[in-house]
């Protein structure tokens, strides 16, 4: 046991380095050129931020882990314990008879004048404990409350979005390669759409300028960033659709080959999607549980080898983290009031990033707290169920939200609502952008 609790401490170091390589190779890859050599104190903000959340929802999985090791585990010590106290009940000793009779008088061994405290107490009384949290955990549960309103919208709705967008992004992938005209043709259509939004883009920093930024001037900023956005894709999926170069025809499979791996990967998340959804409904929901689910399929996993259910429990955590980003990305087109952040390779900018890093670390606890509900079978007997599965829950003024499992409706409620959408309207291809009008 001492090789495995060794073997515990030195893939949590391990994971930690990746965990910061692979912020920075995200920040270096996903930010804009206009961004290099500068705003490098946003930037640390970035890679600090995602490296918390990340590293935070990790020690869940790695808690389950820990659990799994003798109890007197290296890392134990790095562990804070909260104290409760309580004040004992005393009782008076009596020598066990060697013969008694029970009747509806006495219902405890011996002659004397004793009663069980459950016989004297009213049959209808409740006796309820309560003591102090401390004001870190009273913080934490407030914020969970906080990120579970955002992880809710934003969860429900990306955990459908997120599989559903890949495979719908290869249902629309471009066939074959377009001719040379054609690419002129839709070229110079691009370039008019260009022209349009440059002359609305100056027209609303003069409005800007002068002062005028009342509630038309927001809609029409929030009109003119969709249909950049929009504008973006469209260039995106020209030059997909004719590619230039010496390359070109290397470039074109490198075009399909990514398809492929979308459609691979929108399966894949679909079943993801599908048994979170299922297993929130049979686990969470239903009561008594018709099943543990994923909590046994955790837990066989772990029988093949020590840390392979670990690894699926962190994979299951990580996909509700991104499917919040997707929905946030996917409302906000849809409504005036959220701000567009898109995640772009080599085109994010940083107002961009420190938005998604915000929603993220808001987010993050949330995703512990509702992964340690939703696997509390598999993640008894650890710290995080300790304060999500009970101290949390039982916070005067939030426990009903959690008793009566609002987030969790919600977030089956969005994540159906949206599975159907997709399926009534998703699956149909993009009509040409026509010319777009801004509000007088």
């Amino acid at each position: 046991m001492g090789d495995f609790n060794l073997a515990l401490v030195i893939v949590a170091i391990v994971v930690c380095v990746l965990v910061l390589i692979v912020n920075l190779y995200l920040l270096v890859n996903y930010q804009h050129p206009d961004d290099a050599n500068q705003a490098y104190i946003p930037k640390f903000i970035v890679v600090l931020g995602l490296s918390i959340a990340s590293i935070s929802i990790l020690m869940l999985p790695a808690d389950v882990a820990n659990r799994q090791a003798c109890r007197h585990a290296i890392y134990n010590g790095f562990l804070g314990k909260v104290d409760f106290t309580v004040r004992h009940l005393s009782a008076s000793t009596q020598a066990f008879p060697s013969s008694w009779d029970f009747s509806s008088g006495q219902q405890c061994v011996g002659t004397g004048a004793i009663q069980c405290s459950a016989y004297s107490s009213n049959a209808a009384s409740m006796t309820t404990w309560t003591t102090r949290t401390t004001f870190p955990e009273y913080i934490v549960a407030l914020t969970t409350v906080a990120g579970s309103i955002f992880f809710t919208i934003f969860g429900g709705v990306g955990i459908a979005c997120l599989p559903l967008g890949l495979i719908t992004a290869f249902i629309h992938r471009p066939k074959s390669v377009i001719t040379r005209s054609q690419y002129i043709k839709e070229a110079t259509e691009l370039a008019k759409r260009a022209r349009e939004l440059k002359k609305a883009g100056d027209g609303l920093h003069q409005e800007e300028r002068s002062g005028n930024k009342g509630r038309r001037w927001r809609k029409n900023v929030k009109t003119v960033e969709k249909e950049l956005l929009l504008l973006e894709e469209d260039v995106n999926a020209l030059e997909e659709m004719y590619p230039q170069g010496e390359q070109a025809e290397a470039t074109w499979a490198l075009t399909i080959l990514g398809y492929l791996a979308k459609l691979v990967l929108g399966v894949l998340g679909l079943i993801v999607s599908v048994a979170w959804v299922a297993h929130i409904v049979i686990y969470l929901l239903i009561d008594p549980p018709l099943s543990a689910f994923l909590n046994e399929v955790f837990i066989k996993l772990d029988d093949i080898w020590g840390l392979l259910g670990t690894v699926a429990f962190a994979v299951f955590c990580f996909y509700l983290l991104l499917s919040v980003i997707t929905g946030a990305m996917m409302i906000g087109l849809k409504l005036v009031f959220i701000t567009i952040h898109p995640m772009k390779w080599g085109a994010t900018l940083m107002n961009s990033f420190l938005f998604n890093v915000g929603l993220i670390l808001l987010c993050s606890i949330s995703v512990i707290q509702f992964c340690a509900t939703a696997f509390g079978y598999y993640a008894q007997a650890t710290a995080a169920q300790e304060i999500f599965g009970h101290t949390l829950q039982s916070l005067r003024g939030i426990e009903y939200l959690y008793k009566y499992n609002v987030f969790q409706i919600g977030f089956v409620v969005l994540a159906g609502l949206t599975f159907v959408y997709y399926a009534a309207f998703g699956w149909r291809s993009k009509k040409p952008s026509a010319r777009f009008q801004l509000s007088t």
